[in-house]
């Protein structure tokens, strides 16, 4: 069953309502964590209390994630954590495949020591998180290792796309069982870090494809795995 949301922990202050922004970021993180399952109804009261804010506000929330393809809105159904189809899952790879690449092109070609710490870092906090056997902490970092990486290339467009790509990615997952230490692993983020750092960029890009790659081979993505055609089935009986 979808999971229940969750009342946040921290508060924005007395009498103070959180912003779009900060609701919307609060929604993507539970969902880059699996704490927000595909499918998980949205309700705008609901959002609304949790949240202490109205429910244009939570509105406006749902309408931006809704154009980032997170949130689906369904008239007389509401508002619900997207379910990404398998061919929508075949088709975030592909944009994945031909737009990481060229992220980790203008990296390579703009690195310094002040990314290579943050990069660096970023590594350390995964370890962290693995050693802890913290799951959430390993699913969400993981995918933001990809939203850092165009956040350094320096160009704001291709960091908003991965942002939306990386998160129906962390929804595929969730939908099509991936386990996450197949998924994203560990050593191939630290070989993608260490061409970067060599400036080897032809290296960079072949490491990011196989990394891809076995993403998604770790999915169900087989034609079993969408719904039974009933129509094909029973029609002729």
């Amino acid at each position: 069953m979808p999971k229940k949301l969750s009342s946040p922990t921290e508060a924005s202050g007395p009498g103070r309502e959180q912003s779009v922004d900060a609701i919307a970021e609060k929604i993507s993180t539970a969902i880059l964590e699996h704490r927000l399952a595909p499918g998980t109804k949205l309700g705008e009261d609901r959002l609304a209390t949790i949240f202490g804010t109205s429910r244009a506000k939570v509105r406006e929330v749902l309408a931006r994630l809704a154009h980032e393809q997170i949130v689906e809105l369904v008239p007389q159904r509401g508002a619900h954590v997207a379910k990404p189809t398998i061919e929508q899952a075949r088709d975030v790879f592909e944009a994945r495949r031909l737009i990481e690449p060229g992220v980790l092109r203008r990296l390579v070609g703009t690195i310094d020591d002040f990314k290579m710490q943050r990069l660096r870092r970023h590594l350390e906090l995964e370890a962290d998180a693995r050693q802890r056997n913290d799951a959430r902490a390993v699913v969400r970092l993981s995918g933001e290792f990809h939203l850092l990486l165009a956040e350094l290339a320096g160009n704001s467009a291709l960091a908003r796309t991965m942002r939306e790509l990386s998160t129906l990615t962390c929804l595929i997952i969730s939908l099509y069982d991936a386990p996450t230490a197949t998924s994203c692993r560990a050593d191939e983020h630290e070989e993608i870090v260490d061409a970067i750092k060599r400036g080897d960029a032809k290296r960079a890009e072949t490491l990011m494809l196989h990394h891809l790659d076995h993403i998604q081979e770790s999915l169900k993505l087989d034609a079993g795995s969408d719904e039974a055609d009933l129509e094909s089935i029973l029609g002729d009986q």
